[in-house]
């Protein structure tokens, strides 16, 4: 009875987290309608209209506009078309289309503003410094967590770069003291139908990201400013260098979360550390410093954290220099025999991952982790 009495709070705080996240995925989508490129057609106007309207309102609760208030009729039918849907649910199908909005609405010119920050992704910060293209994580109050939009932009993003003949080399790192915490978990409150459909949906998205990593044709550099956790782990094994802050830390808490490895880090792992080293780290949620991540092969090179940008951007600058075809050439004489066997692993990680999303135990372990937050 006491462990019903706990689930039963349990599944209550992941509502009440649920509902804080949709909130907050909705504010965000009313500021990127404001940036579309191109403005909607009136049937899509209508439908942001009353979905907006039922997420901030509720069900209709004025009369019908008169004969003579054409737009005001059209409006209040489209409004009244929603009947009891919740406004939780109206304002998840508000952020699906402003999503897909935006999606078909995106476009591979970039606006720079003067300090040379390429402008355009919620949660990232692009700059250019000649040919060198830096891609940060900055989200530095969630301690740079992806979310599920940002998962969306990084294949955009990378898409650009691979397209640009002025970009040679491309960088990740993050704002502030985190390189990234990985997967934001409140990507599992904000789901959409069921939790089969949010799973495979979830595993579509992942699989096309990683997919992302594996196809981009250029060098990638990773300037690890601080701590990583999960996914933002796991990637690097996909990187042509890994380059750590001494403050740096590296950890995949996969099993502590009821969750298997990804981004190929079932293969890459292994290759990169041996079994034993890898299992350790997949397995049984082993923290590494940045020292021991470069004693096991995952991390290049490792500067002082005091000065680590002043050290790593003149060098990858200097990289960022050589001939782009020769770099992309050399690559793919490495890279590509590896890629069929990786985009395999891809989908089997995938797979996996869809049905622990859908488990018992991985959905008790992200409810403790909520019920532990909110204990901080």
């Amino acid at each position: 009875m006491l462990r019903l009495s706990r689930s039963i709070l349990g599944f209550e705080n992941l509502k009440v987290r649920m509902m804080s996240s949709i909130t907050e995925s909705f504010q965000t989508a009313q500021q990127r309608l404001k940036h579309l490129k191109d403005e909607p057609d009136n049937t899509t106007k209508l439908k942001l209209y009353s979905l907006f309207k039922q997420s901030t309102v509720g069900r209709v609760n004025s009369k019908r506009p008169g004969m003579l208030d054409m737009v005001g009729r059209a409006k209040w039918d489209s409004w009244n078309s929603l009947g009891d849907m919740t406004q939780g649910e109206a304002m998840q199908e508000y952020v699906k289309l402003v999503n897909e909005l935006s999606g078909s609405n995106s476009t591979t010119e970039e606006t720079t503003n003067n300090s040379g920050n390429l402008e355009g992704y919620p949660g990232l910060k692009i700059e250019r410094r000649g040919k060198l293209r830096i891609i940060c994580f900055d989200k530095p109050k969630k301690k740079n967590a992806i979310d599920t939009q940002m998962y969306r932009d990084i294949v955009s993003a990378l898409s650009v770069a691979a397209k640009d003949p002025e970009t040679s080399i491309t960088v990740f790192t993050g704002t502030g003291d985190y390189f990234s915490s990985g997967n934001d978990l409140s990507n599992f409150a904000n789901i959409e139908g069921t939790i089969k459909e949010a799973a495979e949906n979830a595993g579509h998205l992942l699989r096309d990201f990683v997919g992302a990593f594996i196809d981009f044709p250029k060098p990638l550099i990773a300037m690890v400013n601080g701590p990583a956790v999960g996914i933002s782990v796991t990637l690097l094994g996909l990187f042509d260098a890994v380059y750590a802050s001494d403050k740096a830390t590296f950890q995949t808490p996969f099993s502590a979360l009821g969750q298997t490895p990804e981004a190929c880090s079932s293969l890459t792992f292994p290759n990169i550390m041996g079994l034993a080293k890898a299992g350790e780290v997949l397995f049984f949620n082993k923290k590494l410093t940045a020292k021991e991540a470069k004693d096991r092969g995952l991390v290049t090179e490792i500067f002082p954290d005091a000065s680590f940008r002043s050290e790593t951007l003149p060098l990858v600058e200097k990289f960022s220099q050589l001939p782009v075809n020769s770099l992309v050439y050399s690559k793919e004489l490495v890279r590509s025999q590896l890629n069929d066997r990786l985009h395999k692993i891809n989908q089997q990680e995938c797979d996996r991952l869809v049905e622990r999303w859908q488990s018992a135990d991985c959905i008790e372990a992200i409810m403790n982790f909520f019920s532990s937050k909110a204990k901080i």
